[in-house]
């Protein structure tokens, strides 16, 4: 009979797991033609260190043992047949728990969470650094704007085709022509086959303009067919540009289609000021100290900018509605802008002309409605149709009184540097603030504002007739 010998040899992992890993060694008392070399302070041994006293819970530790290896001598082979699978089984489990003990040190040593190891133990900002979901986020005001619209399911089928081109594109060297090709023919397929659907679903009084828009989509002198010969041709600087114009076209038609927001907005939220689809404000913005705004292109420098932002209602009604009714009503005409870490804030003091404390509003992606209140987890995945990790976002500042609020007045620009955000990409902020809005026009000026310089001017230049204000209480 087999003496079986088992050292139990345990390990503790965060939140007082323990786990014990066995070896079993079988050594025949006939012979000893397995023997473990162990190396301790003063001699060899021919016998498995003692058992170790249990680490405390909830501190990561290891025992180590004092032998440096596993040293296996064969003195005598094996003959019979039971002896050699005994044989090999113990190597089989000494194996698996060497590897055992190697992984577990690596987990250990390593900076980051292998996967699959204690996943429980991610904390939030590092759960969303490593989400593959932020792959997908917007990266530019133009596209998340795209994005928010809520149009026909045709037109959208449409843009995610030519959106996937996009990506295509930044791959270095060899482009994937005979992808983007499959893509706009894909695309032009359902402008084609589903036209009546798609202008069906424009009101009668824009249905002309919708029909010249339509019309451009799918012509061969600048829309679909236009781009895949572009591409046939294989000139990718010429279907970047093409690609970018029938966006815009798409982008147009499915404004058209979207006349007002898509959802009803809570019966306790209607006394506030509202804006039912996208309106653009125009800022003039004023140095002070006598310096001037140096123009991105070839220009004179001046004093004075202007920056363009579109401001959305289909995804923030309330927040981009009390914004709108402040630039009507000249709140920030003259107004002391501050810069601060990554943002530049609008003064906190307005004067006689104050705003409404609206609800933080985000509307998480997917989503057909904002959630108001409550910030959005992005640990668990979710992730805003407007997200804050795009440079030139414009957004409300919280509340003085409570963060579930957001200021009645206050906004900033976002300056958004991956440099200062996590390995996804992801602002530390995103999901916390109302963003509302992209700065589309002088997104070069943003970087040369200082502090004390002023919004000479604010105006609503587009959208007045979307702007629904509450009625006057008597």
């Amino acid at each position: 009979m087999h003496e079986n010998v088992t050292p139990s040899i345990p390990f503790s992992y965060n939140h007082g797991v323990r786990v014990s890993l066995h070896a079993p060694r079988l050594i025949p008392p006939d012979t000893s033609y397995l023997r473990p070399t162990q190396v301790s302070d003063n001699s060899v041994h021919q016998v498995y260190p003692k058992q170790p006293l249990p680490p405390k819970v909830g501190v990561r530790s290891a025992y180590r043992p004092h032998f440096v290896g596993f040293h296996w001598e064969l003195t005598k082979r094996p003959t019979s047949p039971s002896i050699l699978l005994t044989h090999l089984e113990s190597l089989m489990k000494q194996f698996q728990s060497l590897m055992a003990v190697i992984f577990i040190f690596i987990e250990i040593a390593s900076p980051i969470p292998l996967y699959g190891w204690q996943v429980w133990s991610i904390s939030p900002a590092e759960a969303v650094l490593y989400s593959p979901e932020t792959k997908t986020l917007p990266r530019t005001g133009e596209l998340a704007l795209r994005r928010a619209i809520p149009a026909n399911t045709n037109m959208k089928s449409i843009q995610d085709s030519l959106e996937d081109i996009s990506y295509l594109l930044r791959i270095p060297q060899r482009k994937p022509f005979g992808t983007m090709e499959g893509n706009v023919k894909k695309a032009l397929k359902i402008a084609t086959d589903e036209k009546a659907s798609i202008l069906a679903s424009i009101p009668a009084e824009l249905k002309e303009e919708g029909l010249v828009l339509y019309t451009s989509l799918i012509d061969s002198k600048g829309g679909l067919q236009k781009l895949l010969q572009h591409i046939k041709d294989k000139d990718t600087d010429k279907v970047s540009v093409g690609l970018a114009s029938t966006l815009d076209t798409v982008a147009q038609l499915e404004l058209l289609q979207a006349p007002g927001i898509s959802f009803l907005l809570p019966q306790q939220y209607l006394k506030y000021p509202r804006l039912t689809g996208r309106g653009i404000v125009e800022f003039t913005v004023e140095k002070v100290d006598g310096s001037a705004f140096s123009p991105e292109a070839a220009g004179e420098a001046k004093s004075t900018a202007k920056i363009q932002v579109v401001v959305d209602g289909y995804s923030a009604p309330l927040t981009a509605g009390n914004f709108a009714k402040l630039v009507v009503d000249g709140a920030y005409d003259g107004m002391k802008l501050t810069c601060a870490n990554l943002a530049i804030l609008s003064d906190s003091e307005m004067g006689k002309t104050t705003g409404y404390s609206v609800p933080l509003e985000i509307k998480p992606a997917g989503q057909f409605e904002p959630l108001y209140r409550t910030t959005l987890s992005v640990q668990d995945g979710e992730l805003p149709v407007l997200p804050l990790s795009v440079y030139g976002a414009v957004a409300m500042a919280h509340s003085d009184v409570s963060d579930e609020n957001s200021s009645p007045s206050q906004f900033f620009f976002y300056l958004y540097d991956k440099r200062n955000s996590g390995l996804g990409g992801l602002s530390f902020d995103e999901g916390q603030f109302s963003v509302f809005g992209y700065t589309t026009i002088g997104r070069d000026i943003l970087p040369q504002i200082k502090t004390g310089d002023i919004i000479r001017s604010a105006k609503l230049v587009e959208g007045q007739d979307r702007l629904v204000l509450p009625p006057l209480e008597n």
